[in-house]
């Protein structure tokens, strides 16, 4: 069994007291940022009351600390280029940011070519135009499992064999 990182603090005889919530937040955004509910399930892992949490997060977001957009635009800027805007949404979803927030962030996303960038990472992880048919299946299946749509995947490989004659 996996050993707690952080184990729970339970005051009692001989026991520092627990920090408080506000603390516990602040301690892990000093690593990374952290979306809201990310932050609520962590802090929640380690036995604090729901309300305890909503109250220390709600002062963290009002002085700045914590802030889903700003978190959103941090994860669309890691994941942009080898990721298309359909897996890039997903992880928002997955780290609980919600559907309007994750529009506004891959807005930018939205001005360049999305199939560049999906020719740019077929180039650095093939670069040959595919043999056969078991191979060109193979790399669409690589550019669908990346975010990219299959209209987008099928004109990266037209893309390709035009560069390649």
């Amino acid at each position: 069994m996996r050993q707690r990182r952080f184990p729970r603090v339970e005051a009692g005889a001989g026991s520092k007291p627990a920090a408080s919530p506000r603390v516990l937040a602040i301690r892990l955004l000093a690593r990374r940022d952290y979306s809201r509910a990310e932050l609520t399930q962590r802090l929640e892992r380690r036995g604090v009351a729901r309300a305890d949490i909503d109250s220390a997060l709600d002062d963290l977001a009002a002085a700045g600390y914590l802030s889903d957009a700003r978190y959103a635009d941090a994860v669309v800027a890691q994941k942009s280029g080898r990721y298309g805007k359909r897996a890039i949404v997903h992880a928002l979803k997955k780290r609980g940011i919600g559907a309007d927030e994750a529009a506004e962030a891959i807005k930018p996303l939205a001005e360049h070519d999305e199939a560049e960038d999906a020719l740019a990472l077929w180039r650095q992880r093939f670069g040959v135009v595919p043999a056969n048919q078991r191979e060109k299946a193979r790399q669409v299946r690589f550019l669908l499992a990346r975010g990219y749509g299959l209209a987008t995947a099928l004109r990266v490989l037209r893309m390709a064999e035009a560069d390649d004659l």
